[in-house]
């Protein structure tokens, strides 16, 4: 006799119409809008909601001693006021990580709030987020909690790929991620080196990780390495592969 197929969680479905009609405004809104003002409007606007539970108040008032925490908070939630490191790099391309920051920014504070923490919402999210971070972003993808980015317009990731929670992705110099590839949970992905002489001399190399390759978690792929397709780097549990 068959063994009975375990039900998959999920949200109530109130709860669930109301995640999927979010994710699907969020896509149509940067969809339509491209430039770094307007899409850091839109983030500000959701940031508030999220994290304070009320509409952005458009000015506040400055000048009050009072004020000034829940103001730095505010004022913190809009893009348009936050300096990531990225954007200090050498080789950014000004254009392109303009048009993401504010999307960068969403992506790191989604996962920082408590609606970030749910699976459910949260692969949905990152997947659609991803559609316009990345290079490109193919059908199927999960990303789990607290994935760390760069740039993301040198991500380049394939059908079906799975990158478990707190992985890294520097993507300085591009990543190219294979269909089906697994990135484990607190990997590391690099596609820069400094020089040993000269710190501040950095080298960007893309990265390759073929078909079906599986990274095991706190694995470390360097600047330059091309994982074959369906190659394991890293240890996994013996009897696992």
């Amino acid at each position: 006799m068959a063994a009975s197929k375990k039900p998959v969680p999920r949200p109530a479905p109130e709860a669930e119409e109301i995640y999927r009609r979010w994710v699907q405004f969020l896509d149509d809104e940067f969809t339509r809008h491209h430039s770094a003002e307007r899409r850091a409007e839109i983030v500000r606007d959701q940031l508030h909601e999220i994290y304070l539970g009320r509409p952005h108040e458009g000015k506040r008032d400055l000048e009050l001693t009072s004020e000034l925490p829940g103001n730095v908070v505010s004022l913190s939630l809009d893009p348009a006021n936050v300096t990531l490191e990225a954007e200090h790099f050498a080789g950014v391309d000004p254009a392109k990580f303009a048009e993401r920051k504010p999307l960068l920014w969403f992506w790191q504070m989604f996962d920082r709030s408590a609606v970030g923490l749910n699976q459910w919402l949260g692969l949905r999210f990152r997947a659609m987020l991803g559609r316009h971070l990345f290079a490109r972003m193919g059908a199927g993808v999960k990303i789990f909690h607290g994935v760390d980015l760069t740039y993301g317009y040198n991500l380049s990731i394939g059908d079906g790929v799975t990158i478990r929670q707190r992985a890294l992705l520097n993507d300085r110099g591009g990543i190219t991620i294979g269909d089906r590839a697994v990135i484990g949970s607190f990997a590391r992905v690099y596609s820069h080196t400094h020089d040993p002489a000269c710190y501040e001399k950095v080298s960007l190399i893309p990265t390759v990780i073929g078909a079906g390759a599986r990274i095991a978690s706190h694995a470390i792929v360097l600047a330059g390495e091309n994982v074959a397709p369906g190659a394991i780097v890293g240890s996994f549990p013996a009897g696992r592969g």
